[in-house]
């Protein structure tokens, strides 16, 4: 019989969690920060390097060289976190950087319009990639990666395979060379995008919403979140960086020839992944990216001025991507488990 005046309970097990130690949890956040002092604070000393390294001008050469890079690595970061790639990013920063020289070498058109043309073409081809990718539920790998030959075939032809180098407007030129306190100002344009960035994924409904469908599509377009059209911004954004990268790539080189944009897409997917393992570990963000960019810099330019081969800095690249791919990845699968 049961007893009406008492009846049962359930009870409450109370599983523990185990928690990080404060200590540890600081070192994983800012390993990345550390390592890359530790790296520069060996090349200074570094007997082969020592004399070139510590120097203003090195530090305008390192900062300023990956301004453009960390500028898009920041493109990236958008279609990364909703889960998707976009390997178009490179060859869509060398268009912009060609058409941005072409048209006033070769059309005579002022310096605004040209660079309101290119940054309209790079963003255009963030909506072609998000059509694709969305819509046509085509995938981004295969997609972004035949955008990008497209765009490196139709610079070939646009320029010739002839490098642009007069008729670009002065200006241009001597604003990609001014220092600020010694540091180049292109590197001050890619801080105020990163903390406008910052800001977007971190205070803004449609930037968390962005982690929230890289992390689970379903369970995003569930809860009623716009998966396919967020996804779709996330490439339009990333395209609409990547013409300002080429328009301050133009500023810094002073000059354009096509390419197919690996050299500037390689190193900021490194850096985007190299941030994953920073700040946030196991989730990509734009602090870590700044950080992960500029340890790659320090780390080429070390090796540089240390007598390594041209090669060097491939197999570097070759070899951070690698592993930052690999931790970041277990970082983020332990989040989750937690």
């Amino acid at each position: 019989m049961t007893d009406t005046k008492n009846p049962p309970t359930t009870a409450t097990v109370s599983i523990p969690v185990k928690q990080t130690p404060r200590p540890l949890r600081l070192l994983e956040n800012y390993a990345l920060p550390l390592l890359t002092v530790l790296v520069y604070i060996f090349f200074s000393f570094f007997p082969l390097s020592a004399a070139a390294f510590p120097t203003i001008n090195n530090l305008n050469v390192i900062l300023g060289s990956q301004a453009v890079i960390a500028l898009i690595a920041i493109a990236a970061l958008f279609p990364l976190i909703s889960g998707y790639f976009d390997f178009s990013l490179g060859a869509n920063a060398v268009m912009s950087q060609v058409m941005t020289a072409g048209l006033m070498s070769l059309y005579g058109l002022p310096l605004w319009l040209s660079i309101v043309i290119s940054m309209i073409l790079g963003t255009l081809v963030g909506v072609v990639n998000g059509f694709f990718v969305t819509k046509l539920e085509m995938s981004p790998f295969v997609t972004t990666l035949g955008m990008s030959m497209l765009l490196a075939g139709l610079m070939t032809w646009f320029t010739g395979g002839k490098t642009f180098v007069s008729g670009i407007d002065p200006s241009l030129i001597k604003f990609g060379s001014t220092r600020l306190l010694g540091i180049p100002l292109v590197f001050y344009i890619t801080l105020l995008v990163a903390a406008v960035a910052w800001y977007f994924f971190t205070h803004t409904p449609f930037g968390r919403s962005l982690y929230a469908i890289g992390s689970n599509a379903t369970a995003a377009k569930l809860v009623g979140l716009p998966v396919s059209k967020n996804v779709w911004w996330s490439f339009i954004v990333a395209g609409f960086i990547a013409g300002g990268a080429g328009v301050l790539q133009l500023a810094r080189v002073g000059s354009a020839t096509a390419s197919d944009g690996g050299t500037l897409l390689f190193p900021a997917l490194a850096a985007v992944f190299l941030g994953a393992t920073a700040i946030r570990p196991g989730f990509f963000n734009v602090v870590g990216t700044i950080v992960g960019a500029i340890f790659v810099s320090v780390s080429v330019s070390g090796l540089a001025l240390s007598g390594a081969s041209g090669w060097a800095s491939n197999v570097f690249n070759g070899l951070a991507l690698l592993a930052a791919v690999a931790l970041s990845t277990y970082l983020g699968r332990s989040k989750r488990r937690g």
